[in-house]
């Protein structure tokens, strides 16, 4: 794929946005047009990246957003509401949003989708992000584009301000770091850079209309990802173990007084589901080697450039 192709990154202020332009900057992409709502994100993102367009722009709204898809090789779409208390966020952002997208290639005839959907869609969990991400890509499927959907596990990397990002910098913070009842949840993280890796291979392989089910390589119980961010933090707070219902009601009790509370229930239901992704061979599909878990992690809480910026919620 040409160097200068144009590359249209909706929802780019975000983990995986953030991320991933670093990546494609690195692999020598120059043409990137970077939109974004979320004014202090974006604002990181113009100070990080001066050289590429970045626009501000609501995209569940009709916009002069739609003009910079003019002339685009290819649209890498990443725009998605990842938590809020109720279901109109994520209506507005998983659906409306897309709706629109798509409108939007199929006026400017952008031969190429590639669509950041998530393990989820293939969960056992009930809950708003896994149901309007189902709908979302089943958007993007019946849509008539070519497209790649990718769905991603729980990731970690540079910039999270959530999940495993938020909970280093809460163990940072207080005395004792609790665990939901044992702790042994099952989880399959997946390396950020890594997956930005698999992305802008998806982007030049152009695979006609396939999903692929990206995976973290390594299943790691929960409580094994805290002690291994103490470790690589190097951290003395102690892990406490919490009776499993009074961890929820405690979440509970602080979401009544935060618009938007770093977790919620719905989220900690969705740990304790019982779900195991499928793992292909993603290594070999895109070419892109695995970095091991606990090397993934040193990078990202040690970097010297990146592990010390916090995006906002």
């Amino acid at each position: 794929m040409d160097k200068s192709a144009k590359i249209v990154i909706p929802g780019a202020a975000g983990l995986v946005g953030q991320n991933l332009i670093v990546e494609l900057k690195e692999q020598g992409f120059n043409n990137l047009v970077a939109i974004d709502k979320h004014p202090q994100n974006t604002k990181i993102l113009k100070e990080l990246h001066p050289d590429i367009e970045v626009i501000e722009a609501d995209l569940s709204e009709d916009g002069d957003w739609k003009y910079a898809f003019k002339d685009a090789s290819v649209v890498l779409m990443l725009q998605a509401q990842i938590g809020a208390p109720t279901i109109e966020p994520f209506i507005k952002n998983n659906i409306e949003s897309t709706k629109l997208i798509l409108e939007v290639i199929k006026e400017y005839n952008i031969p190429y989708l590639v669509h950041i959907s998530s393990s989820v869609v293939n969960s056992v969990a009930n809950d708003f992000y896994t149901n309007t991400k189902k709908e979302q890509e089943k958007l993007v499927v019946e849509s008539g584009v070519k497209y790649c959907v990718l769905r991603p596990t729980l990731m970690f990397g540079w910039f999270d301000r959530k999940h495993l990002g938020w909970l280093s910098r809460f163990m940072e913070k207080v005395p004792f770091f609790p665990i939901p009842g044992d702790g042994k949840y099952m989880r399959q993280p997946l390396y950020e850079r890594d997956f930005c890796r698999i992305i802008i291979s998806a982007m030049q392989m152009q695979p006609e209309n396939k999903i692929y089910n990206i995976t973290g390589k390594e299943k790691i119980d929960y409580i094994d990802i805290i002690r291994t961010i103490k470790r690589v933090k190097g951290l003395k707070t102690p892990i406490v173990k919490i009776p499993f219902k009074l961890f929820k009601g405690l979440m509970a009790t602080y979401a009544l007084f935060s618009k938007n509370p770093p977790f919620t229930t719905q989220q900690l239901d969705a740990l304790v589901a019982d779900d195991e992704f499928e793992l292909i061979e993603w290594w070999d599909i895109f070419g892109v080697e695995p970095t091991p878990f606990e090397d993934a992690m040193r990078e990202t809480f040690n970097d010297p450039k990146y592990s010390k910026i916090i995006l906002k919620f």
